[in-house]
């Protein structure tokens, strides 16, 4: 099994999408094994998204992930950062297919209702920027 890190965005959470975004993953066989709420600073959120500084879009990216609670959480799955990428659809919810969180949950590509790591090594860093290990639960059958 892999871990991989989402973060419900705070358009998804002000709508009231969260639990909805919450099921979807977890009948998409994904399992939680870490989630809270938080309010993300500027400084945080400028801290989480410092790989997209010299882009057009990181100001309004910092501005929009500080705007309300947003819900970080570690899933588990067997391939889960390609999973869970799959499953929440292209960036842009126009063009995510069918059935994906985006295309159900989105507003806009800026207001796209999830945050999913982009790799392993990736979903590592993200996780342990919202987690301690300690904060991680082990559930076995």
């Amino acid at each position: 099994m892999n871990r991989t890190l989402a973060i419900i965005k705070p358009d998804a959470v002000a709508s009231g999408k969260a639990g909805k975004i919450l099921a979807h993953l977890e009948n998409a066989g994904f399992t939680v094994r870490a989630l809270r709420l938080a309010r993300l600073t500027e400084a945080q959120a400028g801290e989480f998204y410092a790989v997209h500084a010299e882009r057009p879009f990181y100001g309004e990216l910092v501005e929009f992930m500080t705007s309300g609670p947003c819900m970080p959480m570690i899933l588990e799955a067997e391939g889960a950062v390609p999973k869970l990428r799959e499953v929440i659809g292209a960036t842009d919810p126009a063009e995510a297919a069918e059935g994906t969180v985006r295309r159900l949950y989105a507003e806009s590509k800026g207001r796209n209702a999830i945050h999913a790591s982009d790799s392993d090594e990736n979903a590592a860093r993200e996780a342990g920027f919202f987690f301690a290990e300690a904060d991680v639960l082990a559930i076995h059958a």
